[in-house]
């Protein structure tokens, strides 16, 4: 059924990369899976061995090192608390956390190292199986938005309803 003058009933474009990043995903944790390591999410990955390398940090200073929003990591820290691989602690101030891996989370860095590491090999292998490179891809797109940033193509675009 469409619905007549609704946007969204035309091809989403963003589908389909939303979509190949969820099955990307989804068989990295299957990779855990057979591993026997549950409970464990591909995007976990990051804070977890950023964490080994550093020791503690807050969840500010973790974000900042992942080049990721507080939001982001804050969620994610909590989603890995859940699952007891960090433990929290009240940091230098009220206002912030220091986290830090617990045991299960130090003990399943060095699989996480080494899935990082087949991960990346991977994606180079799939750079050079297709005609047009992921990564290189990627830096063009990043490239043309610095030139002209989405917000303005979205503004060029924009036709706004009459009020």
């Amino acid at each position: 059924m469409t619905f007549p003058g609704d946007p969204t009933a035309l091809p989403d474009p963003w589908h389909a990369l939303h979509e190949l990043l969820a099955a990307m995903d989804a068989e990295i944790e299957q990779v855990y899976v057979e591993r026997g390591i549950e409970g464990v999410r591909p995007r976990f990955a990051y804070p977890l061995i950023r964490l080994a390398h550093t020791g503690p940090l807050t969840i500010r200073e973790l974000a900042e090192s992942l080049n990721r929003s507080h939001s982001a990591v804050s969620q994610t820290v909590a989603a890995m608390r859940k699952e007891d691989l960090v433990s929290s602690e009240p940091g230098p101030d009220a206002r912030t956390r220091r986290i830090d891996l617990t045991e299960r989370g130090r003990a399943l860095v060095p699989f996480l190292e080494a899935e990082w590491r087949a991960t990346h090999a991977s994606v180079a292998e799939l750079d050079g199986e297709v005609p047009y490179a992921m990564t290189a891809v990627v830096e063009e797109v990043r490239r043309a938005l610095e030139r002209r940033s989405m917000r303005q193509r979205i503004l060029g675009h924009l036709v706004e309803p009459p009020r």
